[in-house]
């Protein structure tokens, strides 16, 4: 039963995030960027039926990979350690500031901002209170719900209450409209597939795997792009498709250390792992030959989720899309009461609801002045595993930050990151070359 919850919120996320740009879950962040674009073209049908398939696609091709490989891949989670942490989180914020938006400064200052954010609140390594000026309500830090709903809900709100625009519109709801071109299909796969693929193997690591799959996998088809390069941002079929397809196959993916190595990496799963242990079962490397049936039982049931989630989704894809018929006054009025009853119910405080209303018209500002703010989310969530993984590495190594380039993955993590910073101007200055050359 939570396996199914878990893996049909992965599912049911990109809904409001294509039709409304209110991300259902962390998630569907990255979505939000074309796939409500792509909705407001009047292909809002189509981006549904795209995101359910791959979904379908990505959640088959990682319990296949589970199956299989299962304790091959907790090998490999295992060799990875604080710095190999602190290195990707890097990494995935290095790749960020290039991947969204125009201006890396712009996107480094909101990165900046959501890792200072983080760092308000209780000390994840010491336990003592920091920059909370002595008031219990700082003392609770910024929880990310609050911030992404503010950020992305509300702000979408204000921002539509002020432009007199509206949700886009569905007045009529046929089916034609709801099923994807050959053109729209033949772009979709092929980021279907590297999204698996990416978030397959984010999973087995520590850390928001949803989050930084979806960013890795926009930030691929961003960089790979060729003919529809222009078209991200305002409504790619590549931009939504492929981070769909990472953040489902993450969902499975992430169970591997679970039951291999006793080891949850999210909440999520942390609560799955306490329902076995209730149980009296241990998750562990013994778990597959002392309790075969829970294993295999559990990837069934994800065989049979996977088909279900599909036989769901399909049909109510029209549904979905008739919400926005609904009144546009009743719509906004309902999703603001569901944006604070969420938010409340989260950590029944008060502040967090401040947060929300905060944030959201800070993100109602930023937007109108041209800032991305997927950056800050992604610092917000980035921050607090960079700042734990450097800590705990600098006491393992003594202070030696050499320990970053004589391990083997490490050293690798840190080639990646060097070609972060400066691959992109080295790319962009290969091709105004080879258009001066072509000139001549």
């Amino acid at each position: 039963m939570l396996a199914g919850i878990y893996y049909g919120a992965m599912y049911g996320g990109s809904t409001t995030a294509i039709l409304l740009r209110i991300p259902g879950e962390g998630g569907s962040i990255v979505t939000t960027i074309d796939g409500y674009e792509f909705a407001r073209k009047g292909r809002a049908g189509a981006a549904l039926m795209i995101c359910a398939v791959g979904s379908f696609i990505a959640g088959t091709i990682s319990i296949v990979g589970l199956s299989f490989f299962t304790t091959i891949l907790a090998d490999v989670a295992l060799r990875f350690s604080s710095p190999e942490f602190c290195l990707l989180a890097l990494l995935g914020a290095l790749t960020l500031v290039r991947i969204t938006g125009n201006d890396p400064a712009q996107n480094t200052l909101m990165l900046l901002v959501g890792v200072a954010l983080a760092t308000i609140g209780v000390d994840a390594v010491s336990g003592d209170t920091r920059f909370t000026f002595d008031t219990n309500f700082l003392g609770l830090g910024f929880d990310l719900v609050p911030i992404t709903l503010g950020l992305y809900g509300l702000s979408e709100l204000f921002h539509l209450l002020a432009s007199h625009t509206g949700f886009p519109r569905a007045d009529t709801v046929r089916l034609r409209d709801m099923i994807p071109t050959r053109s729209e299909w033949s772009r979709a796969w092929p980021a279907i597939v590297r999204g698996s693929g990416i978030g397959f193997l984010i999973g087995l690591l520590p850390g928001p795997g949803s989050l930084t799959s979806t960013f890795a996998s926009y930030g691929v088809e961003k960089a790979i792009a060729r003919t529809h390069r222009d078209e991200f941002g305002k409504g790619a079929v590549e931009g939504f498709a492929g981070p769909e397809a990472a953040n489902n196959a993450v969902a499975t993916s992430a169970l591997v250390p679970v039951l291999s190595l006793g080891i949850p990496f999210t909440p999520n799963v942390a609560l799955m792992l306490g329902a076995l242990i209730v149980q009296g079962i241990q998750p562990g490397p013994l778990l597959l030959s002392q309790h075969p049936d829970v294993v295999w039982g559990l990837l069934a049931s994800m065989y049979i989720g996977n088909v279900a989630l599909l036989a769901l989704n399909l049909p109510l894809v029209g549904l979905w899309v008739r919400l926005l018929r609904v009144p546009q006054y009743a719509l906004i009025g309902f999703i603001f009461a569901i944006s604070f009853i969420g938010v409340y119910t989260m950590r029944s405080s008060y502040w967090d609801l401040c947060v929300l209303v905060g944030f959201g018209a800070i993100g109602a500002i930023l937007r109108q002045i041209g800032f991305d703010l997927a950056p800050l989310v992604l610092g917000l969530v980035i921050g607090p595993i960079f700042e734990k993984a450097l800590r705990e590495t600098l006491f393992l190594s003594g202070g030696d930050l050499s320990i970053f380039v004589t391990r083997p993955i490490s050293a690798t993590l840190s080639a990646l990151c060097v070609v972060a910073v400066v691959g992109p101007t080295l790319a962009t200055l290969w091709r105004r070359r080879a258009a001066v050359t072509k000139q001549v």
